[in-house]
């Protein structure tokens, strides 16, 4: 607890630790648009419940394709019908929804997908069927969560040789499962 008490003050970009201790939650705007006809009946993305990390993404399929059909082992771009303008120094991220996955074995491909903050172009969820079942896909289905994450670039420094670790060059499965 010590430790947690000396990083009281850390700030975090937005917010400081005692924002996150009080339960205020950091918000940004980040303008948003549609661009597509068919989306005239979906609702803007939102956060399920007051702890949510994520906005759910909802499909928006041109009315002479609906429903879509995801065959076992197929992927698709799904349309949202949506374009954002990530503010500076954030990226969206694209996730799969987690019932999504464990009841249909539907899940996001190139996960966490990353929208820059310099892309204006319509969102687009490329979602793959793991299952073993036709998944359908209607209109206006939640198909995918956004998050909003502060990055930061790095500045790469060339060298001859990297410091020492006690793991080394171990990958894969080298730390063991226990």
């Amino acid at each position: 607890m010590a430790i947690f008490d000396g990083l009281r003050s850390l700030s975090l970009g937005l917010m400081t630790m005692s924002d996150v201790d009080s339960g205020d939650t950091a918000t940004v705007s980040m303008p948003v648009r549609w661009v597509s006809s068919d989306a005239t009946d979906l609702e803007l993305p939102s956060y399920a419940t007051p702890g949510s990390a994520g906005m759910d993404l909802r499909a928006c399929l041109s009315q002479d394709e609906r429903p879509w059909s995801l065959a076992p082992g197929e992927r698709k771009a799904v349309p949202t019908g949506l374009a954002i303008a990530v503010p500076p120094n954030y990226e969206a991220q694209i996730r799969p929804r987690s019932g999504l996955a464990l009841r249909d074995g539907v899940t996001c491909l190139n996960t966490p997908g990353t929208i820059d903050s310099d892309y204006r172009g319509e969102i687009r969820v490329i979602l793959a069927n793991l299952g073993q079942d036709v998944f359908t896909i209607n209109h206006g289905d939640r198909i995918a969560q956004l998050v909003l994450s502060p990055i930061v670039q790095a500045v790469l420094v060339p060298v001859d040789e990297l410091d020492e670790t006690s793991r080394g060059s171990g990958g894969f499965g080298s730390t063991g499962v226990e």
